[in-house]
């Protein structure tokens, strides 16, 4: 039974950080990214990487931030959160920045700040999630 509520934290937390990203890339920052990034940009998108980042991103969450802080203070957890985000996201954007010729600044910035507030939101639902479920 606990498994199977852990499992359920998981899939309500992943579902939770999936339909912010989902909002952010297809709403909110959709043209900037198009306008900055078009000339890197696949033509579709490699769902098989997505998926495996998405699946992997939010397991890791659950394991280093929420599920032992889940009776810690919410803006420990949220603070916590925000750090692995903006640490997760720094490793793809500024190696970008360091390695790509055309990778602009801004676009490293405004992604840095996404992902740490994605991420901080995101483990504080999981922290909910998990408080709410699990014994």
């Amino acid at each position: 039974m606990h498994a199977i509520r852990t499992l359920a934290v998981y899939l309500l937390t992943l579902a939770t950080f999936l339909a912010m990203d989902a909002v952010w890339l297809g709403v909110v920052a959709r043209d900037l990214y198009r306008r900055e990034l078009g000339h890197l940009l696949a033509p579709t998108v490699r769902w098989g990487a997505a998926g495996a980042f998405y699946l992997l991103y939010v397991a890791v969450l659950l394991v280093l931030v929420v599920m032992p802080n889940r009776g810690a203070p919410l803006l420990r957890v949220a603070a916590l959160g925000a750090l692995l985000g903006l640490c997760a996201y720094a490793a793809y954007d500024l190696t970008n920045l360091a390695t790509l010729r055309d990778w602009p600044v801004h676009v490293t910035l405004v992604d840095l700040a996404w992902g740490a507030a994605l991420t901080g939101a995101t483990a504080v639902a999981g922290r909910a999630f998990a408080r709410w479920l699990l014994p």
